[in-house]
């Protein structure tokens, strides 16, 4: 019983300083944008007397706003050399310190009447939830048990979520997103920086990383018995032997590696293609439409940011429904289930928008896809995909992999945050057309080439990918010996 608690509360300390924050600073941004607007136009004013035209506020805004997925693109880069060198927690640990810098920024711009503090603490902010994303599951994946593993790696999308609503709720003007208190809004994210750096260093590092990365089996052994408690781990110790002396000698591959390798050309394909959907299809976006939506249903314009909190409570409520099934459910269903019902709401979702000014209750059906979209992408989407690369790659591979899955999601981030104003221009009520092909696309490739990974160690899942990766080999025929099995990373 303690031994569980030990694993929610690592998961906890681990979850409220890591993907909290991203979901956390995605939404604190929202409720300020007026005023920080207002601020640029201000401070230029003062400093060479002539105020600044629409535009440029415009694109001084959006260097802002996209300053985040930058920061997030090279957090997710140093990520992958921090892991290795520094330890799966360790580097949780140092992270913050990129979150505390931000704050400070962000926390005195308006005293230094500098807005150029705000898109560098934007920048900061990025680089620590670009980090977090890619460590965060990896640190709880490799420290659950076999049976648990897909729930404990799941609960980053649970907290990613949490961050989303929080920061929701924290940005009404009741609260922090009043005039005057924006500052500390942008600064109110250095609290969930504290209680890890106060929390995680009780909990015991990856006993994975120990065994494999370090060679160290006494701090592993302890480590497990920190968080299985005094029962049989010979099993699992056994496991982790068996992956230790399978890649004996090697070291930590680089992205570039991964790329030339044959043996992981399955496993790669399908992180490249799922770490692209997830960004690809259109599930960010819907927040930019519903209070357009939500206004043309008749909410009130002040009572909007209320219903804003229902969409990012969907998303919660899933990912956590999406945490107690996938052990049950599986990997596969939920992929699939979860982007076939996409495809299906944004055909909907289109229909309603152009049929939105002549029939009286349209706005009521697009406001129930919003919350639908939402709903499928957070049941497999949103957990599941990084879930993945901790189950397809071995010790060796996962820092790189992680490297490569985090590059994509924030490169595509920013690729539609950037993209999409110009699509609902050009698309106008179809905007959704390129969302719906990533959709059907994902939902094919999940049908016909990934393999459930479910209740198998990462040792058996890498047996199965392996056999499709020299599938061609077999076909012709013949057998290299010992040689081929040496070259190939289990």
């Amino acid at each position: 019983q303690l031994q569980s608690k030990i694993l929610i509360l690592t998961i906890c300390a681990a979850g409220i300083g890591g993907t909290f924050q991203y979901g956390y600073n995605i939404s604190i941004i929202n409720a300020p944008t007026s005023y920080i607007q207002t601020f640029m136009n201000e401070t230029w004013l003062e400093r060479t007397g002539v105020p600044l035209e629409s535009n440029v506020i415009l694109l001084l805004w959006s260097f802002t706003v996209s300053a985040f997925p930058l920061g997030g693109l090279t957090g997710a880069l140093v990520a992958g050399p921090m892991a290795i060198m520094l330890g799966r927690k360790m580097s949780l640990l140092l992270n913050n310190a990129f979150v505390i810098i931000a704050a400070v920024l962000s926390g005195f711009s308006r005293m230094a009447k500098s807005f150029e503090m705000i898109m560098l603490s934007r920048f900061f902010t990025g680089v620590n939830a670009g980090v977090s994303m890619n460590i965060q599951p990896m640190y709880l994946a490799e420290s659950a048990p076999k049976k648990l593993r897909g729930a404990v790696a799941l609960t980053s999308a649970s907290f990613t979520a949490l961050g989303l609503v929080l920061g929701q709720v924290v940005g009404l003007r009741e609260l922090l997103g009043g005039e005057a208190s924006w500052p500390f809004l942008l600064a109110s994210n250095v609290v969930p920086a504290m209680i890890q750096l106060t929390a995680l260093p009780w909990f015991p590092e990856s006993p994975r990383y120990l065994l494999i990365d370090c060679g160290d089996k006494e701090s592993c052994v302890s480590a497990l018995q920190k968080l299985r408690g005094n029962g049989d781990l010979s099993a699992e110790l056994e496991e982790m032997l068996a992956e230790q002396a399978a890649v004996k000698g090697q070291r930590a591959k680089s992205p570039w590696e991964l790329f030339r390798n044959p043996a992981v050309r399955w496993q790669l394909m399908s992180v490249v293609v799922l770490s692209s959907a997830m960004q690809l299809c259109g599930n960010d976006s819907m927040y930019f439409y519903a209070a357009y939506v939500f206004r043309e249903a008749g909410i009130p314009q002040d009572k909007i940011p209320y219903v804003v909190i229902g969409t990012g409570s969907c998303e919660l409520i899933t990912s956590v429904t999406c945490n107690m099934i996938i052990d049950y459910a599986g990997r596969r269903p939920l992929l699939l289930g979860g982007y076939i019902f996409m495809a299906g709401w944004a055909i909907v979702f289109m229909v309603a928008l152009s049929q939105q000014t002549q029939i009286s209750w349209m706005p009521y059906l697009s406001m129930a896809c919003i919350f639908a979209y939402i709903l499928s992408f957070g049941i497999g989407p949103a957990g599941v995909t990084g879930v993945l690369p901790t189950e397809v790659f071995d010790q060796m591979s996962r820092p790189a992999a992680y490297m490569i899955c985090g590059s994509l999601l924030w490169f595509n981030l920013f690729l539609v945050g950037t993209a999409f104003p110009f699509i609902v221009k050009s698309l106008a009520h179809f905007c959704y057309v390129p969302f719906l092909v990533v959709c059907v696309c994902t939902a094919l490739y999940v049908g016909f080439f990934l393999p459930e990974t479910k209740g198998k160690s990462l040792l058996e899942i890498s047996e199965e990918f392996k056999k499709r990766n020299f599938k061609a080999q077999t076909h012709a025929g013949f057998y290299k010996g010992p040689e081929e099995i040496k070259s190939t990373m289990l």
